[in-house]
């Protein structure tokens, strides 16, 4: 592809990863009750700006390093883009940039889900700033900027080995990452008054499927989005009959596993397979076959649906099932790839190593994340309050917050 090409699509992919995160707000905002949705759903937008300007000042800058031993990059190595927006090939390097920023959103984005209906948006959005100081960028130069994460496999078996961690489009860094800080919040904020399983219903289930909608639809600039570096593209095919394929799977394994359940599959169900089954392929997406990639979505929406339960058993109330979804989906993918991957996976071609290194970066992230945000939670909770008061909670969180209604049902 010439550069004008690669450049359409750059652009392209990053409007459809920015879109993900409104995708995320319609998707959460339909599952909590009608006196949240507000609140919900103001929660990705704040992300979105807090995140968005963060990233152009300092974020991108930390989310590379030079040696694999840094813990990120200097913040204030290229403070506000002065010194890319003035090199040589400034218009791409600004369009990679912009790309990066919406991972970084959508990522932190995700948590929210964790802390429905009880949370303060003051407090949320200090989160965001220092979770994404913190635990985001840094992971991202991990991963995919340099990092320790990137040169595992080098660092344990040797650069000859070609062995190296597996994450093309974020199991770790955005799924796993996103859900292990859910889990630490939900545990910070503690239970929704009434938490029991069955007592907190979606007040609007189309809102819910618009959103999933969405997410599909820019989950392909998400997964495919980076391969306008390469020089043919030649893994866009693969890429994204993944994403279809892995998707379609993940909504048929989640609903037959509702009707064994409960003796009704439901649309809910349906979007929750759905995103279980892109949770899963991103990071795998380009290297799986499409038949292990259609195994790997079913597999995701099987063990995700069981997987939601959990908080009802261990008690701790993970709202929208971030931690069922993204930390159990982000887990799978990011280990399945060690048994699977083409010509690397245990029973692909491959042997032990891959799997080894797959397993100590996706531990790896999220006891650090999980940490990270426990102690920013808890941090918050104990200087100004994170959560609502239990009367603000009955009343409604979004006139409390927002001096808003979601519904103008009378005037």
């Amino acid at each position: 592809m010439d550069a004008t090409g690669n450049v359409s699509w750059v652009i392209t992919a990053t409007a459809l990863v920015l879109l993900m995160t409104p995708g995320v707000a319609f998707f959460y905002g339909g599952l909590v009750k009608a006196k949240s949705v507000i609140s919900m759903m103001m929660m990705s937008f704040g992300a979105i700006g807090l995140i968005a300007v963060l990233w152009v000042l300092y974020g991108f800058s930390m989310s590379a390093v030079s040696d694999p031993s840094q813990f990120a990059g200097n913040p204030f190595a290229d403070f506000g883009l002065v010194e890319t927006a003035a090199g040589e090939g400034s218009n791409v390097a600004l369009l990679s940039v912009a790309y990066g920023a919406t991972f970084a959103i959508i990522t932190v984005a995700l948590i929210s889900g964790a802390i429905a209906d009880r949370a303060k948006f003051g407090p949320w959005l200090i989160f965001v700033g220092l979770f994404g100081t913190i635990g985001y960028f840094p992971i991202a130069a991990w991963v995919w900027g340099g990092g320790w994460i990137m040169n595992l496999g080098t660092a344990l078996f040797g650069a000859e080995s070609g062995i190296a961690v597996i994450d093309y489009a974020g199991g770790t860094a955005v799924h796993i990452n996103a859900g292990a800080a859910a889990l630490a919040l939900a545990l910070v904020l503690g239970k929704r008054i009434g938490f029991q399983k069955g007592i907190q219903r979606p007040h609007n289930v189309p809102l819910t499927l618009l959103g999933a909608a969405l997410l599909w639809f820019g989950w392909f600039g998400f997964n495919a989005g980076a391969e306008w570096l390469s020089e043919d593209m030649g893994k866009v095919g693969l890429i994204g009959i993944n994403t279809l394929g892995a998707a379609a799977a993940g909504i048929l394994g989640w609903i037959l596993i509702e009707r064994i359940k409960d003796g009704k599959p439901t649309s809910v169900g349906a979007v929750s397979g759905l995103v279980a089954g892109l949770v899963a392929i991103t990071p795998a997406c380009a290297s799986l076959t499409p038949g292990w990639a259609l195994l790997l979505g079913a597999l995701s929406g099987v063990v995700c649906a069981l997987a939601v339960d959990l908080k009802y058993r261990w008690g701790f109330d993970d709202s929208l099932d971030v931690v069922g979804l993204h930390l159990v989906g982000g887990m799978i993918g990011t280990i399945y790839l060690g048994f699977f991957a083409i010509g690397q996976g245990l029973f692909t071609g491959g042997d032990w190593r891959l799997l080894a290194v797959q397993v100590i970066a996706a531990g790896g992230v999220l006891i650090y994340s999980f940490a990270v945000a426990a102690v920013i939670g808890l941090a918050i909770e104990k200087t100004i309050g994170f959560r609502v008061t239990s009367e603000d909670e009955v009343a409604g969180v979004d006139l409390v917050v927002h001096g808003e209604a979601g519904y103008a049902l009378a005037e």
